[in-house]
């Protein structure tokens, strides 16, 4: 078995095979997109939840999306650009620099639980200081660290050696992923 090297990339879309694959959007425009790729032929989902908002003079029965800035889309590799030329599509979700093709299961899983009347809510793994974390969007996608420091819940320090310097970058949740 062969180890892969830095400049390898796994790519699993496939010529004849439709797969899942995860599509980062623009904040809020992940149910618009994915009415555009339908118009296009696009086998694509948005696993929506159902939620009662009450305010002060109403009650507002919302569909919002399950996970911010994610859908989900069924294709082959000819496929593959018109979804990136879709307005608000912003990337595919990688890892590290790989194009990973999600199982057909946890899609139905998702849809599955997406179903049930039950308010839901997405969490990635709680990051600690120590970490070993990836950076999972942006320029700097790939590229690890140690989470060195916590500043209010939401912005990261992580510490990067791999260009033979420490550099410090403060980073949001969202961008890390845990190793």
């Amino acid at each position: 078995m062969s180890t892969k090297t830095l400049s390898q990339t796994i790519n699993q879309l496939d010529e004849q095979e439709a797969r899942w694959f995860a599509v980062y959007t623009r904040y809020k425009r992940e149910k618009w997109v994915g009415g555009m790729l339908k118009e296009k032929g696009i086998d694509a989902y948005v696993p929506v939840q159902k939620v009662t908002r009450k305010y002060t003079r109403k009650i507002k029965h919302l569909e919002i999306p399950l996970i911010s800035c994610y859908i989900f889309v069924k294709i082959t590799k000819k496929e593959y650009v018109p979804v990136l030329e879709t307005p608000d599509v912003v990337t595919f979700v990688k890892i590290a620099r790989d194009l990973i093709a999600i199982p057909e299961r946890e899609i139905n899983l998702m849809k599955r639980v997406t179903g049930e009347q039950y308010e839901i809510t997405a969490q990635t793994r709680a990051l600690e200081v120590g970490n070993r974390v990836r950076i999972a969007t942006g320029n700097l996608t790939g590229m690890e660290g140690m989470l060195v420091q916590k500043e209010n819940g939401k912005q990261f320090v992580v510490e990067l050696d791999q260009l033979g310097y420490q550099l410090l970058l403060q980073i949001p949740q969202e961008q890390l992923e845990l190793i």
